[in-house]
């Protein structure tokens, strides 16, 4: 019984997942994106369930990309499509905002990198799903939060600009910031303590609907860290 506990916090991320897309056919981008959110607290605790009582399987691994997929591949593509364009299909627009099938797409290919990669047993290479998904799927709160910006927000060039660069960036050969730390010095955790103290202060001043920065900022804070010449795992 012990060995199942885990993935059943997994079964709640699909759960999760699932009704985040339901809500998005009902037009409530909002509550998707925080569907989102509550699956990717359920996602945090089966891997630290599953450490903690010492019960990981393969078929907790495999399972968990299955939900990740759903959850943070094809929930955050519904939320763009939708967000991207919600008309009559005889709009050209309608067909461009199928470019938000990108994010799925390219989901999958992540994952299925992730699964076969040792190099990213002690750190990332490439985006993460959940961060991509976490940055995407939480611009429509944004513009709910921040109406004064929605119209920037709301530009076609600049979504699916995002689309693009995201989907290529979380496959890209990209070392990315972790927080598996070995310690809690701060010399050699310093890049790590950045990124924990940038994203409370971001959230703590904005709420919500500061996740898609606080991605933003995880991903500058890594490129720079990897110019400087230093890998994440020092």
């Amino acid at each position: 019984m012990k060995k199942h506990i885990p993935n059943l916090f997994t079964c709640g991320n699909l759960t999760c997942g699932c009704i985040g897309i339901d809500l998005c056919f009902q037009g409530n981008l909002t509550m998707a994106a925080y569907m989102m959110l509550f699956a990717g607290i359920f996602d945090f605790f089966d891997g630290f369930v599953a450490r903690l009582l010492k019960v990981s399987s393969p078929m907790g691994k495999e399972l968990d990309s299955l939900a990740d997929m759903v959850t943070f591949g094809v929930l955050p593509g519904f939320i763009m499509m939708k967000f991207l364009y919600n008309g009559p299909m005889d709009n050209p627009l309608a067909y461009a905002a199928y470019v938000a099938l990108l994010i799925p797409v390219f989901s999958a290919l992540r994952l299925a990198k992730f699964n076969i990669d040792t190099r990213q047993s002690e750190q990332f290479i490439g985006v993460p799903t959940p961060a991509n998904a976490f940055l995407i799927g939480f611009i429509p709160l944004m513009a709910a939060e921040f109406p004064q910006y929605a119209h920037l927000l709301q530009q076609e060039w600049l979504l699916i600009s995002i689309i693009v660069v995201m989907s290529l960036l979380l496959v890209a050969e990209l070392p990315m910031l972790s927080l598996k730390f070995k310690s809690f010095a701060f010399a050699s955790n310093m890049w790590r303590y950045l990124l924990i103290l940038g994203a409370v202060g971001l959230v703590a001043l904005l709420g919500f609907a500061a996740i898609p920065l606080v991605i933003f900022y995880y991903i500058i804070l890594s490129v720079t860290y990897n110019i400087l010449g230093k890998g994440p795992t020092n």
